[in-house]
Formats: C-alpha cells, sequence, structure tokens
C-alpha cells in the first residue's frame, strides 16, 4: 500500500517540474528531449507527420531539374527532417507510410553507418529522381545524394587532410550511397501508379 503512494508522489512532483514555468527547468527539459531525440510534435502524436502548405507563388518559382515549373509540391517534416514530395497534383505529393519509413530509417542509418555529427538539409522525391544533400560536421565536407539520370554521391569541400580517418569517412559514405539509392528507387518505383489498360 505505501509502495502505491510512493509511486503517486513521486508522478506528482514529476508532473510539477514538467508543468513548471521556471526557465531553467524548461531549459533542462528541452536538453533532455533533444539527448533522446525526441521532439515536441512526437510528443504530441508519433504517427502523424506535420504538413507544410507550400505557397503557390513560391510553388510557381521552383523548378525541378528540367527547367519546368513543377506543379505541387508539399513538404512533411518527420522526425526533425524535411522531406518534401514533387508531382504532378497534390495528390501525387500524398505521404505514405513507406515514405515516412523510409526517410526516418535513412537519417537513422546514415547516423550510425557513417556520422553522427551530421546536419542534413531537405530531401527530394520526385517522380523519376531522389536527392539528398548535408553536411559531415567532422570533417565540413557537404555532401549530395541523387539517385536520377545524373545518379551519384558529390561532395564539396575546402581544404581537407587526407588520413586515415578521412578515407574511412569516405569509404563510408559511398557504401551508404549504394544502399541509399537501393531505398528509394523501391520507394519511387512503389509511388508510380500502374496505368489502366487502353489509357
Amino acid at each position: 500500500m505505501r509502495d502505491n503512494q510512493d509511486i503517486k508522489d513521486q508522478l506528482k512532483k514529476v508532473r510539477q517540474i514538467l508543468e513548471s514555468k521556471n526557465e531553467i527547468v524548461q531549459g533542462h527539459i528541452k536538453e533532455i528531449k533533444k539527448s533522446y531525440l525526441i521532439s515536441e510534435q512526437e510528443v504530441e502524436d508519433v504517427n502523424i507527420a506535420t504538413r507544410y502548405n507550400v505557397p503557390k507563388s513560391v510553388e510557381d518559382d521552383i523548378q525541378d531539374d528540367t527547367g519546368e515549373p513543377n506543379k505541387a509540391e508539399q513538404a512533411y517534416r518527420i522526425s526533425g527532417g524535411i522531406m518534401v514530395i514533387h508531382g504532378d497534383t497534390m495528390k501525387d505529393t500524398e505521404l505514405t507510410t513507406d515514405d515516412k519509413m523510409a526517410f526516418q530509417e535513412t537519417m537513422d542509418e546514415f547516423v550510425s553507418e557513417v556520422s553522427d555529427l551530421v546536419n542534413f538539409n531537405q530531401l527530394n522525391v520526385y517522380k523519376d529522381n531522389v536527392d539528398w544533400s548535408g553536411k559531415i560536421v567532422d570533417f565540413d565536407i557537404d555532401f549530395y545524394f541523387t539517385i536520377g539520370e545524373n545518379n551519384g554521391l558529390y561532395i564539396t569541400c575546402d581544404m581537407v587532410k587526407v588520413d586515415e580517418n578521412f578515407t574511412t569517412s569516405m569509404d563510408k559514405l559511398q557504401t551508404y550511397y549504394e544502399k541509399f539509392k537501393s531505398k528509394w528507387a523501391k520507394v519511387i518505383a512503389s509511388r508510380k501508379k500502374t496505368k489502366p489498360m487502353g489509357a
């Protein structure tokens, strides 16, 4: 009986701390959430990605690799990263469970297999292409992955010392690119619609 009361008392104290308006306490709570990769969005609803509407004037200005304006574009925030789906209609830009899982896995695998000190840019999904970029902080290297017509891994950096650590990191990056290419080629294939016969 006493154990139940102790648990209730501890829960009450935790709630009081979480609801505290004290800036120092709130700062500590935010740091704890960052440490465990918990964002406010995930706390509120783990299963729903945030959808951002792109204003029409901005959408008209955005062009894809062919120089033609995109007809539709939708951005989603998923676990701290941003994925933008481009398509002919807004229906083509809907986020599927497979898209969401692939994006989350892509970020997690990069951190575990390449570098845990990385700043990711948005991942763009087009009808026949996916591109993604970011910065590996360890070496101050910008990387760019693409699986479309000009598929490949590209890097940009200032002068960097080529030593064993750098070579190992570049090997990891190249190896991971092949995994990325395979995963997102499957995602693109699954997003394509089969046209009805006679269409």
